[in-house]
């Protein structure tokens, strides 16, 4: 009787551990999903943005780049030929990436609620920008993609990204490359951020904080409304502006300020322009 009372007790014990081994397993299991969900939801929230992509074959390549790295939002801006059946051929069963590809007619409104705008860019510039590496550049976009979305742009195949376009980027980006044969095709230059995001993604290397980021519409509202006031004062000659706004953009875009400090510049902006029109 002595030995089956033990029995009992060893047993129970036994099955406790067996239960809360499960249970443990089960809670990993669900935290690691949630992590999984989470570190996918922030690609969905990354835009590949290719301007003016020339070659509807390369539409194609992009978008089997971006699949096999579980990216899915891919925008077009004035594509010179899409739809069109080499960029199915060449997707590769990606094509639903090119059947759900959001076209534009201009660069804004591919961007316009995007609180990070990453460049990328082969060549040096007359005002130097914010450069990051493919890597660097990943961890921002991860981070930024857990609270709001992240545009990474692509130009066209000949040119490259233009000033203009460039002046709306956070950062620039160089792929380092073999300095005697540097030249990337657009697929496989999507492809190289396209692993480092998967990479950052899975790491889940980044602490998400709630600090509210200004998306470029409002980024966009404030460079008008400083230039407006720079203008009032006389501070920026309209006929001899020697690229201060560049400059002054460069500047804001490198702090990156976040709605608050933003919305605190607006407000100093708006006491100097009522007590300019007092005076």
């Amino acid at each position: 009787m002595h030995k089956l009372y033990n029995f009992q007790i060893w047993l129970h014990h036994k099955t406790n551990k067996v239960w809360m081994l499960a249970i443990s397993e089960f809670r990993s299991a669900l935290i690691n999903d949630k992590i999984r969900k989470k570190n996918f939801s922030m690609l969905d929230n990354i835009r590949i943005v290719l301007v003016n992509p020339s070659h509807p074959g390369n539409i194609g390549s992009v978008a089997r780049a971006m699949k096999t790295m579980s990216l899915s939002q891919l925008y077009l801006i004035n594509p010179k030929a899409f739809p069109h059946p080499k960029a199915l051929e060449m997707a590769t069963n990606a094509e639903d990436l090119l059947a759900k590809a959001q076209i534009r007619a201009s660069l804004f409104e591919a961007i316009k609620e995007c609180t990070l705008v990453i460049g990328t860019s082969a060549r040096m510039r007359k005002i130097p920008w914010p450069l990051v590496t493919p890597r660097e550049a990943a961890l921002d976009a991860i981070h930024s993609a857990a609270q709001s979305p992240v545009a990474i742009l692509f130009g066209c195949e000949q040119f490259g990204l233009t000033n203009e376009a460039l002046e709306r980027c956070h950062l620039h980006m160089q792929i380092p490359t073999n300095p005697n044969f540097s030249s990337l095709n657009l697929a496989a230059a999507v492809q190289v951020i396209a692993y480092e995001l998967y990479i950052a993604s899975i790491s889940n290397m980044t602490n998400s904080k709630n600090i509210q980021l200004p998306t470029q519409s409002e980024i966009t509202n404030f460079f008008h409304h400083l230039q407006k006031v720079l203008t009032d004062i006389h501070f920026l000659k309209s006929h001899a502006p020697r690229k201060l706004m560049t400059r002054l953009r460069r500047f804001f875009m490198r702090a990156s300020p976040d709605k608050m400090e933003l919305n605190l510049l607006r407000g100093i902006l708006s006491a100097i322009e009522k007590a300019v029109h007092k005076d």
